[in-house]
């Protein structure tokens, strides 16, 4: 496994990594279930190519997941399903982590129990419950780690 900075050639692949990882954790969001990959594409190329630098997880086959940065926020964090539990997102989360040595901070749903999981693993802590903007509008939970 290789962890490197997206190009512009890895666009569709990152993109793919989020599609097929969101519909797979998210089946509790109708929003997520509807979504397509021509507007993944879209939004991604808007809300978070725009604003966040994003770090992929290369194995020999192609890029099996990525970590989208915005300063001290992780933003999105996402592995292939088929490719989970095989330490890509720890590699990546440790990346994140050398990359904000203060600090990092995120959101995540209160149903994704294993989302959650993860990130206590590695020392997150939950410091407050809301509601995701819209147009999701889903229980969140803020989490922090502080070296």
């Amino acid at each position: 496994m290789r962890i490197r900075r997206m190009d512009d050639d890895d666009f569709d692949a990152v993109v793919r990594v989020w599609h097929t990882s969101g519909l797979a954790a998210y089946g509790f969001i109708e929003l997520w279930q509807q979504l397509t990959l021509d507007r993944a594409r879209e939004i991604f190329r808007e809300a978070i190519l725009s604003r966040c630098d994003i770090w992929v997880a290369e194995l020999e086959d192609g890029i099996a997941a990525f970590l989208a940065l915005h300063d001290s926020y992780l933003d999105r964090l996402y592995v292939l399903p088929v490719q989970q539990r095989r330490g890509l997102g720890t590699a990546l989360l440790e990346h994140a982590m050398r990359t904000s040595p203060a600090g990092l901070e995120l959101h995540t749903h209160q149903k994704n129990a294993a989302a959650r999981a993860f990130y206590e693993k590695h020392g997150f802590v939950a410091v407050k419950l809301g509601v995701s903007p819209p147009p999701e509008n889903e229980p969140d939970v803020e989490y922090h780690w502080r070296p």
